[in-house]
């Protein structure tokens, strides 16, 4: 079934829209939360979770991309998630990722719609100015919570090379942040 017509289903509020959306992109929404959560069960609740966000939200809603939309739902559930199951433990997955980000990304220097708007414009630059490689490395890392040693298989490179490899590019944002006027 197409993302068009899963989409329809949930217009028509047909309970087949939940099933066809978990066969099509059901694996890719448990792998997001999983990478974040590090707890299957944690995951498995914050898909239904998307799920159901998924339905209240169509209609209105009509996502030209049904992935991308799931995915952006799934990632803030699982970050919910994590930080209200932080308070109890820590999870060494994300904590690493998000320290990792700490030393190139503003903490409070976004605090108006502007300057998140003007933040997110000069990253999305950046981004755009990275070999391909670099973007996808980037992006699996920092949005979708993808450990250094699985980055490093996939781009046939040692976890060594892959961890310096993506502290060369954390330190080019840092830079550019900084040459546009954030402190970090």
């Amino acid at each position: 079934m197409t993302d068009d017509e899963i989409i329809g289903l949930y217009h028509s509020r047909s309970e087949n829209a939940i099933s066809e959306t978990d066969k099509k992109h059901g694996g890719f929404c448990r792998r997001l939360a999983l990478n974040i959560l590090s707890s299957r069960e944690d995951a498995e609740e914050c898909v239904s979770d998307t799920y159901l966000a998924a339905w209240n939200r169509m209609p209105p809603d009509r996502p030209s991309s049904l992935k991308a939309f799931l995915g952006r739902i799934t990632r803030n559930i699982s970050i919910s998630r994590f930080r209200r199951n932080r308070a109890a433990k820590r999870y060494a997955g994300i904590e690493i990722m998000l320290g990792e980000l700490e030393e190139c990304i503003p903490d409070s220097a976004a605090d108006t719609e502007i300057e998140r708007s003007l933040l997110s414009e000069i990253i999305s630059g950046w981004l755009d100015g990275l070999s391909e490689d670099d973007r996808a490395m980037f992006v699996r890392r920092y949005w979708y919570g993808d450990e250094v040693k699985e980055l490093a298989e996939d781009f046939g490179e040692t976890p060594n090379q892959t961890a310096k490899r993506m502290q060369r590019l954390r330190r080019s944002l840092k830079e550019i942040l900084e040459k546009e006027g954030f402190e970090v």
